[in-house]
């Protein structure tokens, strides 16, 4: 099987239900003692630069929920990061987003990645879309399990 399609399928389909500009999707690359994440599979986007960033683990939206393994709302952008800070957010940036909600993919207990969906207009992103966003991803995507480890 192709999970290639597969995961490219599956987000279209999130973009698709949510009615966001953009979906993304960021795995963990392998790298010498580092967490690195690239966007590797994108809907909706305007520019094929973001597949060239390379996150770091805290670094940037991805990288954030990456590290803290909770989910991100961001209403407004502009209440978010100043202008001459956007450079820290390069898919803001590229992909000119002002609204964005993003959550952490799990596999086997483990974040192996981040989801994230994003309007270029304010305020699209809400509670409720972000709560479908991390539903989406909950039931797997690609050979992702969604599965996040439980303490009892």
């Amino acid at each position: 099987m192709d999970y290639t399609e597969d995961y490219q399928l599956q987000i279209e389909k999130i973009r698709e239900a949510l009615s966001c500009d953009i979906i993304a999707l960021a795995l963990v690359q392998p790298a010498e003692n580092l967490h690195v994440l690239k966007w590797q599979y994108i809907s909706g986007n305007i520019s094929e630069r973001i597949k060239k960033v390379v996150l770091q683990s805290g670094k940037g939206i991805a990288g954030g929920v990456f590290k803290n393994g909770k989910p991100l709302l961001v209403a407004d952008v502009n209440e978010f990061a100043a202008k001459d800070n956007l450079f820290n957010y390069p898919i803001l940036k590229l992909e000119n987003l002002k609204s964005v909600g993003a959550t952490p993919l799990w596999h086997s207990g483990r974040v192996v990645g981040v989801l994230l969906g994003g309007f270029r207009e304010p305020h699209l992103m809400t509670p409720k879309r972000l709560q479908m966003l991390i539903s989406m991803s909950q039931s797997g995507i690609g050979t992702l399990d969604g599965k996040e480890l439980m303490w009892n």
